[in-house]
């Protein structure tokens, strides 16, 4: 009787370390969207067990990277994780709190990829690496060219493999204060999935239809429990005028956003967590969560990112 009741309270564990087991890791290198360049837009993915990371945007590096050294979410130094661990880049959109870390490290960094649909690739290529704003680390562009970042456009409708990684990425255009625009990541390990989107406005305000299309290729993945997480946007409270959102969201406009989502995957997405990102400076982080708490009828689960703190999932 005694090894039974062993047996069982050890097959117990095993189920529980099973369900426990996470696809993927995230460290965050930075968090923000506003002024302070030590905690810019960064997330460093890896499939759990691998030291094999892309980074989602890279607004902050150096200090991030250091960061996450100091909480040992990462061994060695900064520049042997920035030039052996980081495997390439996926910006979501050129504005400089989404790419200056990749820009000033660039000559430290080794060869690899930056992946981004063409109107940001061209950007980073007209913008940055020209010769007048930064010398051209590119492999296109004004020469001389130092080749040491390839260029890697997603196609819009098909996924691309993350060279270095067992990872892959497809990605989805978004508005951003509209003429602009931004970028969601759908990521895959095997039959897990990330959905990670850069900034964005709500459809109704941007005159779009990017995030009902988006959520309407994702919805199948969430009702199946495939996707294991959602990154997005919160960047003011609700107190900010929609005429000066200038392509972002706040609680109301991202509840808005779920409820029509919800609408298409159903009771799916109560089991994936939403990571809030890029809130903006002077908008409160306890007024936002307040807020959502406030409006989160569907019984939604809501983690804040926070520099060099692991997230699993």
């Amino acid at each position: 009787m005694r090894n039974c009741l062993v047996y069982i309270i050890l097959f117990g564990a095993c189920l529980s370390l099973g369900r426990a087991q996470s696809v993927f890791k995230v460290i965050p290198l930075g968090v923000e969207g506003g002024n302070d360049e030590s905690n810019l837009s960064a997330y460093a993915l890896a499939v759990s067990g691998t030291d094999a990371y892309v980074c989602l945007d890279a607004g902050t590096l150096y200090y991030g990277i250091e960061r996450a050294l100091a909480a040992q979410l990462l061994s060695g130094t900064v520049f042997d994780v920035l030039r052996n661990n980081i495997k390439g880049y996926l910006i979501s959109h050129p504005h400089l709190d989404h790419i200056a870390g990749l820009i000033l490290n660039s000559p430290d960094d080794s060869s690899k990829p930056i992946y981004g649909l063409p109107f940001c690739l061209e950007a980073i290529q007209e913008n940055y690496f020209n010769w007048k704003s930064w010398p051209n680390f590119g492999d296109r562009g004004t020469k001389p060219l130092l080749n040491k970042y390839r260029y890697m456009v997603l196609p819009g409708d098909e996924e691309m493999a993350l060279e270095g990684t067992s990872m892959f990425a497809r990605a989805f255009p978004l508005s951003h204060a509209k003429p602009g625009q931004s970028t969601a990541f759908l990521i895959r390990h095997a039959e897990s999935y990330l959905l990670y989107l850069g900034d964005t406005g709500a459809d109704a305000i941007e005159g779009s239809d990017n995030l009902d299309r988006l959520w309407h290729a994702v919805s199948p993945l969430i009702a199946a429990g495939k996707v294991k997480a959602i990154f997005v946007e919160v960047s003011f409270a609700n107190a900010r005028p929609d005429r000066l959102l200038f392509g972002h969201l706040t609680p109301r406009l991202l509840m808005n956003e779920m409820n029509r989502l919800s609408q298409l995957c159903g009771d799916g997405l109560k089991q994936c967590p939403l990571v809030i990102t890029h809130v903006k400076p002077g908008s409160p982080r306890d007024d936002i969560k307040r807020e959502l708490d406030q409006l989160n009828e569907l019984g939604l689960k809501f983690i804040f990112a926070e520099q060099a703190k692991l997230l699993e999932f």
